[in-house]
């Protein structure tokens, strides 16, 4: 167990909360080591599984992982790849991923990793600024995207196809280079050595390389592993497992799969986000826990609420669900609410376990704040969530929820190792082993020191309860200024908005304006249950957008969202868009961040309109 907060108070407020350390700091080594040290110590340890094309699972022991991860270095040396030479990998969430990535530390190299979605200006940049020599790609369109791109990069020396056998490639290409020459190279990191280079999604300007190091992982999954125990360790004789599918070019991602290497956990690779490929995936592979964004959460609670509706058991859904949230709002529910979270287990929610595989015991939840409701409902359907916050800057989670002291509505407390500290205008400060060594300056070829004094401004806003819990309230830069001089937050307002079925994403406005607005755009698969449980199929989605039933729905959505705050903060006026915002239309980082100010451009005009009719 960690150690009690160490608080430090301020006109009468918390303002500064540090969690010490439950694990040393690794003195020597580095990640490469891990693949070998468990081959070593449990060669026979079941540490990847693999899809067959018939969608069955196979085991990758430990000994097999170290093999493989052995023969890829090899053959990057034998390439001409250098100690600290930059290898970039944009590929999807698989196995080959993990395995290029130990394979390079293995060989000294510095991973690069790109989103696969990136445009081609987006990876032209990151591989100009890292300096990367080579780079693995996942497919013929994505080596073609590249290959345009390459008079712009004339330090890429090397371009390998995953799906033209990349790895068999590098396997044969290695078989004359010495098994000592990789043995030496691994001998030669050091904990500080840089491990990576982990590019922000860029919501405005160009991505920031930030510098990872060995010791900064370290640090971040070995608290982590120790803290969230119960996780990460055989519970009932049953093996723990987790099925991948963020993106592992996220840090959040990448934290996850080095921690189950370091700590033996079975891990399974699905490229697919969501959807049936997904849903198909879990019920093969059935984890026992898993690493998701609020979004993912949302879908499977949507799916369960529409499948009932659509059964006409929509009123019994949400009766099982109020008692799922009443039983997950306390650690001591009383003998009634027991009773009736009892009754609905069999009818709601193993079902909701079963969509996520049928095993999952725990959730890991990251990237933005899941919501009060949502993880009441499922630490009452049985699956408890560990909501956490960090950045890329941080190595990933920076706090996390405490597994016996969870406090919904939190990000919980700083990490073990971590200091949180919140400055006088709101910002929330990190401090820790884990904080990055500095973002890359690509003239340099180095990374540039980016703390005051050790601390990190996150540029997050945030506050510290009594006994140190963290919430977060919003990013700085996005803060509104309405013309009243009332400041406003628009976070928690399109957090709770996107929580609602029928809403896909949204973004609230306001700046200089008399009063808060939303632009919403639709759900896909939220709004087509709602036509058919409606009969509205022969409306055009611009019809849809004029539609008054729906519209009332969006308002009530606007409504329930408008609770978190006061009148002066309320959104008071809303449009819903007939289109979307994606990545590929701009609006949306990869990691689904929005992009304001592409937003704030293209959607001037129905901004605009929806200020048109107010008068002073």
């Amino acid at each position: 167990m960690p150690s009690a907060p160490l608080l430090t108070r301020a006109d009468g407020r918390v303002r500064e909360v540090s969690v010490p350390a439950l694990v040393p700091r690794v003195a020597r080594g580095s990640l490469a080591d891990l693949p070998y040290d468990n081959a070593r110590q449990d060669p026979d340890a079941a540490v990847f599984s693999r899809k067959n094309p018939d969608g069955t699972w196979y085991d990758v022991t430990a000994a097999r992982f170290a093999a493989d991860v052995h023969a890829v270095a090899k053959g990057l040396v034998a390439h001409g790849l250098r100690p600290g030479d930059r290898l970039a990998v944009m590929a999807r969430t698989t196995y080959e991923f993990t395995l290029l990535d130990f394979a390079a530390w293995a060989a000294g190299l510095v991973t690069v990793p790109v989103y696969p979605t990136s445009s081609a200006f987006q990876v032209r940049w990151i591989l100009q600024d890292s300096g990367a020599v080579a780079c693995v790609v996942e497919d013929a369109d994505q080596a073609r995207l590249l290959s345009a791109e390459r008079r712009h990069v004339p330090g890429l020396a090397h371009l390998w196809v995953l799906d033209a056998g990349a790895v068999e490639q590098l396997r044969r290409a290695g078989q004359r280079v010495p098994d000592e020459t990789v043995t030496a190279r691994r001998g030669l990191l050091a904990p500080e050595a840089l491990a990576t280079l982990v590019y922000t999604s860029g919501t405005t300007g160009r991505p920031k390389g930030c510098a990872l190091t060995h010791a900064n992982f370290f640090a971040e999954v070995d608290n982590a592993v120790k803290l969230l125990h119960p996780v990460f360790a055989p519970e009932g004789g049953e093996p723990p497992s987790t099925l991948l599918f963020l993106p592992l070019s996220h840090v959040f991602g990448r934290m996850v799969s080095i921690g189950c290497v370091r700590a033996r956990v079975r891990v399974g690779h699905a490229p697919a986000v969501e959807g049936d490929a997904l849903l198909d995936d879990l019920a093969a592979f059935r984890p026992t826990f898993l690493l998701a964004i609020p979004h993912v959460m949302e879908k499977v609670y949507d799916r369960a609420r529409a499948t009932a509706e659509r059964a006409g058991k929509g009123a019994a859904f949400d009766r099982a669900a109020r008692t799922a949230r009443r039983f997950g709002r306390t650690g001591d529910p009383s003998l009634s609410v027991r009773a009736a979270r009892a009754l609905y287990d069999p009818l709601v929610y193993r079902r909701i376990r079963a969509a996520l595989g049928g095993r999952v015991r725990y959730v890991i939840c990251g990237g933005s704040p899941l919501g009060v409701r949502l993880a009441e409902f499922f630490r009452g359907a049985g699956v408890e969530v560990f909501e956490g916050y960090g950045l890329t800057e941080t190595t990933a989670a920076a706090t996390v929820t405490p597994p016996l002291a969870p406090r919904t509505g939190t990000v919980g407390l700083p990490l073990p190792g971590t200091a949180v500290r919140v400055a006088d205008d709101g910002e929330v400060w990190l401090a820790g082993p884990h904080v990055f060594a500095g973002y890359w300056d690509g003239a340099r070829g180095a990374s540039v020191p980016y703390t005051d004094g050790g601390w990190f401004p996150t540029g997050d806003l945030g506050s510290l309860d009594d006994d140190g819990y963290l919430t977060i309230t919003g990013r700085k830069k996005d803060l509104l200024v309405t013309s009243a001089g009332k400041n406003v937050a628009p976070g928690p307002l399109e957090d709770r908005l996107r929580a609602h079925p029928l809403v896909a994403q949204c973004m609230v406005v306001g700046d200089d304006r008399p009063y808060v607005s939303a632009l919403v755009t639709l759900d896909h698969e939220g709004l087509a249950h709602w036509r058919r449980m409606r009969q509205k199929d022969h409306l055009a989605l611009w019809e849809l957008t004029r539609d008054r039933e729906l519209l009332a729905v969006v308002q009530k959505a606007v409504d329930d969202a408008n609770r978190l705050v006061s009148r002066a903060e309320s959104i008071r006026a809303f449009r819903v868009l007939t289109t979307g915002f994606t990545e590929s239309s701009g609006h949306l980082t990869p990691s689904l961040k929005l992009r304001r100010r592409a937003v704030l451009r293209d959607y001037a005009r129905e901004i605009d309109e929806m200020y048109g009719a107010y008068a002073e």
